[in-house]
C-alpha cells in the first residue's frame, strides 16, 4: 500500500487530471446509474407499499386483530371470548352465482356479507352514498346489495335494478367505491357483490359443508399495543387449541399483497443487477479506453519514477470518483420512484402517503453499483500497473494480452464473491437469488467462449473473394477486435429478453388453447349431499354426451406434522404453500380414477382402522413427509390425526379434480359436508354450455357453477398483463446492453479511425467500408442472436417444461424477432459511430502514426 505521503499525492493528481471533464466516462456513468436507480428504486418502492401496510394496516385488515373461520361459523364461548376483546364485526366471503331478475343471464361473483359495524377501521365509499341501513337493509320485501361498475356492466344492469341470487331477490342499490379491506380478503376472478349477513342467510346460501369464509374483526381499545395482541392471540390458543382459526393482526394485515411485494422486487433487484453486470462490461471498456487515452501520461510518471502502485491508486481513485458520480444520478432516479409510484397507483396499492425515502433500500443500490465497478475496473488497472514506460511509448493502443498480478485477480475475485453473496443473502428467496448469481456467472463464461469461438471462426473462415467481406471478418478476429464485448454486452441482454418471451408465450398459448381443450367445461361447487343425485340428473338430461365427476369437499388447515405445530416445524420454502392457509380436502373408499400411487398401498373398501390419508407425492418431498408419518388436520373445528399410508402422482396442470389430501371413509364420518363435481364434454358449444349454466343455476340456486373457459380467460389477460410488466422491467437490462455496445463500439474507434485512413489512403472507397463495417457488424450481431435463442430457449424450457410442467414448444416468432432486434441494434449502432469514423481527414491521423 502507499503511503500516507503518496497516497495524497495520488489524489491531488486524479482531481487535476479530471479538470478536463468526463466525456469518455458518459456511458460508464449512465450503466451504474441505470442499475443503482433500478435497484434503490424497486426497493424504496417496495418498502413504501410495506410502511403503507402497516400504517394503514387497521383499514386493510378491518380491525386490529381478523380471525377466520372456514365451513362454520363462531361458536357462542368463541363471541364470547372475542367480544371480551373489543369491538366484534363479523362477515363473510363466498363465490356465488348472480342472475337477473328474468333469470337470462348470469355471473360468478365474489360474495361478502357484512354487519351492521362495518367497517371498524377505514371509510366504505358508494355512488350513491348511503347509509348503512339504507345501503343493506330490508326494504319492500328486497335486500340491498352493492357492487363494482364492473358487475353493472357484466350483467347490463342500472342503480335500482333487481338481480336473483340463492333463493332471495335484492336490489342494487349502489356502485362500490372505496372498499378499505378489499386487500385483505385477497383478490379473486369474479367481481364483488356485497350485503348484509341477513340477506345472506335469507337468500340460502348457508346450507351444512358450505364452503364459506367467516371473519371476525376486532378493534382493540384505544392505546392497545402489540404485547396486548400477542396476549390475546395465545389466550385464543390456549382456551380454543381445536378452533382452526386463523389469526391476523394489523402488523400482517395483508400478507399475499406483502409476499407478492417482496417476489417481484426481489425479481426487479435481480434484473437491476443484472443491468448493472452488464453495465460492468461497460466500465470495463470506459476504464480501458480512458487508460489508453492516458497512455503518454502513465509512459511520463513511470519515466519520471512513480511506481506501478502509484499509477494503480491514481486511477483507482479517479475509476471510484466517476462511479460515485454515477451512483449518485441512480440515487436521485432512486429516490423518485416512490414519490411517482405514490402518485400513480395511490388507488391501487397502500402507498405510503407521499413517498418518502428509504435510507436502506438506497444504500443497497449504491453499494451494488460500487462493487460492480470495482469487480469490472481491477483487471485492466492491474494490466496498466504493470505496462513498462517503453511499452507505452512504442505501442499504438493499450491491448495487452494475459492476466494481470495475482494480487488484482484475488481482489477481483473477493469482491465478486462479496457482491454474489450479498444478492443471495439480502434476498427473500435465497434459493432463486443462487440460480441467479450461477446463472449469470455461467453465462459470463459461455459468453466468453462464444466470442473466442466467433473469432476462431473467422479467423479459420476460407478466403473470399469480396474485399468488404474479407474485411469484416479480418475485423472480427484481430487483435482489440469489438467481438468479445459486442458478444457479452448483448448477449446477456437479449437471452434475458428471450427467456422471458418464451415463457410468456408458452403460458399464454397453454392457458389460452391447450389447457382449454383439456380442462372440463365446468367446477360446480357447494352441491348439497340431499341434492347431488337430482344435480347428477340434470347435468345428464342438458349434456348427454358428457362425463360428470363428482367427489365429496371439505375445507381443513394442517396444524402438525408428527405432531409438531407447524408453526414450530422447519418447512423448506417450497412447501409452506401446503402449509398456509385452509386445503381442499375430500375422502374416497376407492382409488380415484387415473391416480397413480408412487409409494404405498390404497385402504381396503371396507377399511374401519385409524385414520389414513393419502398424500400428494411432490408436495409430500417438499414438506418433508415419508410413508407413517402423522398429519393433523383441523376441519369444522375439530383436530384429526391421520396416517401417511401412501403418496401418488397429481397432475395439477390437468385443471381436474385433484387434492393433496384424500382420507379414508372412516375419517369424517358424520361430518356435514358437500360436493365438488366437473363436467367434460368436448362436443358442447357455447351456447350449450349457457344453457346448462343457465338450467344449472335457476334450478339449484345456491350451486356455485364455474365456467371454466372463462376463468382461464381472466388468468391469459392477467399473464399478458404480467408478461408485458416483466418484458418492461427487463428492458432495463437490454437498455444497458445497448449502452454497453455503443461504449464498445466508441472504444474502438481510435483504432477504427487509424485503420479507415490507411485503407482510404491505399485505395478504398466509403462505400466499400461502410459495406465491410456493416458485415461485421451483422455477423456479431448474428452469431450473439443465434446464442440467446439457444440459451434463453433451454432455460424457458426448464422453467415452462421443468418447474411448471406444462407442454414445451419453441415459438419461431420469437426467435425472428430476436434476430431482427440483434441486428438492428448492432448494425444500426455500429454505423452511427463508425460514420463519423469515415469522416474523419487523412492528413491529421497519419502524423500520429
Amino acid at each position: 500500500m502507499l503511503n500516507t505521503r503518496d497516497f495524497r499525492l495520488a489524489l491531488r493528481f486524479a482531481v487535476r487530471e479530471m479538470r478536463g471533464g468526463l466525456s469518455g466516462f458518459l456511458i460508464f456513468i449512465a450503466c451504474i446509474a441505470i442499475g443503482v436507480g433500478a435497484i434503490g428504486g424497486v426497493n424504496s418502492v417496495a418498502q413504501a407499499i410495506t410502511v403503507g401496510v402497516a400504517s394503514q394496516g387497521q383499514s386493510l385488515l378491518g380491525g386490529d386483530i381478523r380471525f377466520e373461520l372456514n365451513q362454520r361459523e363462531a361458536t357462542e364461548e368463541e363471541r364470547t371470548f372475542l367480544a371480551q376483546a373489543g369491538d366484534v364485526a363479523a362477515s363473510a366471503s363466498l363465490r356465488s352465482m348472480v342472475r337477473l331478475a328474468d333469470e337470462s343471464d348470469q355471473t360468478l361473483v365474489e360474495l361478502k356479507a357484512v354487519d351492521d359495524l362495518y367497517p371498524l377501521y377505514g371509510t366504505f365509499t358508494s355512488e350513491p352514498t348511503l347509509a348503512q341501513e339504507d345501503l343493506f337493509g330490508l326494504r319492500d320485501g328486497r335486500y340491498g346489495a352493492a357492487a363494482p361498475d364492473l358487475l353493472f356492466q357484466r350483467l347490463g344492469l342500472e342503480v335500482g335494478d333487481t338481480i336473483r341470487l340463492g333463493l332471495s331477490e335484492f336490489e342494487m342499490r349502489a356502485k362500490i367505491g372505496i372498499e378499505p379491506d378489499f386487500l385483505s380478503d385477497g383478490v379473486g376472478f369474479a367481481p364483488r357483490l356485497m350485503i348484509s349477513l341477513d340477506g345472506m342467510r335469507n337468500a340460502g346460501l348457508v346450507q351444512p359443508g358450505s364452503l364459506i369464509e367467516h371473519a371476525y374483526k376486532v378493534r382493540l381499545p384505544a392505546g392497545s399495543t402489540e404485547a396486548d395482541i400477542a396476549q390475546i392471540r395465545d389466550q385464543a390458543s390456549q382456551q380454543f387449541p381445536e378452533a382452526g382459526w386463523s389469526f391476523r393482526s394489523r402488523l400482517n394485515a395483508a400478507p399475499s399483497l406483502s409476499s407478492n411485494i417482496e417476489r417481484f422486487s426481489q425479481f426487479l433487484t435481480l434484473v437491476g443487477l443484472t443491468a448493472l453486470v452488464v453495465g460492468g462490461v461497460g466500465v470495463a471498456n470506459a476504464v480501458r479506453s480512458y487508460l489508453d487515452s492516458k497512455r503518454p501520461v502513465i509512459a511520463t510518471f513511470k519515466s519520471l519514477g512513480a511506481s506501478g502502485r502509484f499509477v494503480f491508486v491514481l486511477y483507482l481513485i479517479q475509476i471510484l470518483i466517476i462511479a460515485v458520480i454515477g451512483v449518485l444520478i441512480g440515487l436521485l432516479l432512486a429516490v423518485a420512484m416512490p414519490f411517482l409510484a405514490a402518485a400513480g397507483l395511490k388507488n391501487i396499492l397502500p402507498i405510503a402517503s407521499g413517498g418518502g425515502v428509504y435510507p436502506g433500500a438506497l444504500f443497497l443500490g449504491a453499494m451494488f453499483g460500487l462493487l460492480v465497478t470495482l469487480v469490472f475496473a481491477l483487471l485492466p488497472l492491474g494490466r496498466a500497473r504493470d505496462v513498462p514506460a517503453t511499452a507505452l511509448f512504442r505501442e499504438l493502443g493499450f491491448e495487452q494480452r494475459g492476466w494481470p498480478r495475482a494480487v488484482y485477480l484475488v481482489a477481483a475475485a473477493l469482491v465478486a464473491v462479496v457482491l454474489a453473496a450479498l444478492a443471495i443473502l439480502l434476498s427473500f428467496d435465497r434459493s432463486v437469488a443462487s440460480i441467479f448469481v450461477v446463472a449469470i456467472v455461467g453465462s459470463f463464461l459461455v459468453l466468453r467462449a462464444v466470442g473466442a469461438l466467433v473469432q476462431w471462426l473467422a479467423r479459420h473462415a476460407p478466403r473470399v473473394r469480396s474485399t468488404a467481406l474479407r474485411l469484416a471478418i479480418g475485423n472480427i478476429h484481430r487483435p482489440g477486435a469489438l467481438t468479445p464485448s459486442v458478444v457479452l454486452s448483448l448477449g446477456l441482454g437479449l437471452t434475458l429478453l428471450v427467456t422471458l418471451a418464451l415463457i410468456d408465450g408458452n403460458l399464454r398459448r397453454e392457458i389460452g388453447g391447450n389447457l382449454t381443450d383439456r380442462a372440463p367445461n365446468f367446477f360446480f361447487v357447494d352441491i348439497q349431499s340431499t341434492e347431488v343425485e337430482d344435480f347428477a340428473s340434470l347435468v345428464a338430461q342438458q349434456s348427454p354426451d358428457g362425463k360428470l365427476v363428482r367427489v365429496p369437499m371439505l375445507r381443513g388447515r394442517i396444524t402438525a406434522l408428527n405432531g409438531v405445530r407447524v408453526q414450530e416445524a422447519n418447512i423448506p420454502p417450497e412447501g409452506a404453500w401446503v402449509l398456509r392457509g385452509d386445503r381442499g380436502i375430500t375422502y374416497a373408499r376407492n382409488t380415484p380414477e387415473g391416480t397413480t400411487l408412487t409409494e404405498g398401498a390404497w385402504w381396503p373398501e371396507d377399511y374401519a382402522g385409524e385414520p389414513l390419508v393419502s398424500f400428494s407425492a411432490e408436495e409430500g418431498r417438499e414438506i418433508g413427509l415419508k410413508l407413517g408419518d402423522t398429519i393433523t388436520v383441523n376441519v369444522l373445528g375439530r383436530d384429526v390425526t391421520a396416517r401417511i399410508s401412501s403418496f401418488r402422482d397429481v397432475q395439477w396442470e390437468s385443471l381436474g379434480i385433484n387434492f393433496v389430501m384424500i382420507f379414508s371413509p372412516n375419517t369424517f364420518a358424520g361430518a356435514p359436508h358437500a360436493w365438488l363435481a366437473t363436467l367434460m364434454d368436448s362436443s358442447a358449444t357455447d351456447a350449450e354450455e349457457a344453457q346448462l349454466l343457465n338450467q344449472v343455476t335457476r334450478t339449484f340456486p345456491a350451486v356455485t357453477s364455474v365456467r371454466v373457459k372463462e376463468a382461464l380467460d381472466i388468468v391469459n389477460k392477467l399473464v399478458e398483463q404480467l408478461g408485458s410488466a416483466i418484458r418492461g422491467a427487463a428492458s432495463v437490462a437490454l437498455l444497458a446492453s445497448i449502452l454497453v455496445l455503443a461504449g464498445a463500439l466508441a472504444a474502438g474507434n481510435r483504432a477504427r479511425t487509424h485503420d479507415a485512413v490507411v485503407l482510404k489512403t491505399l485505395g478504398a472507397t466509403r462505400r466499400t467500408l461502410i459495406a465491410a463495417f456493416s458485415l461485421e457488424y451483422l455477423l456479431i450481431g448474428l452469431s450473439t442472436a443465434i446464442f440467446a435463442l439457444l440459451a434463453g430457449g433451454v432455460a424457458a424450457w426448464f422453467v415452462v417444461g421443468e418447474i411448471m410442467q406444462f407442454p414445451w414448444r419453441f415459438l419461431p416468432d420469437v426467435a425472428v424477432s430476436t434476430i431482427i432486434m440483434a441486428l438492428v441494434l448492432t448494425v444500426g449502432i455500429g454505423l452511427i459511430g463508425t460514420w463519423r469514423v469515415l469522416g474523419q481527414k487523412a492528413a491529421p491521423v497519419l502524423r500520429t502514426l
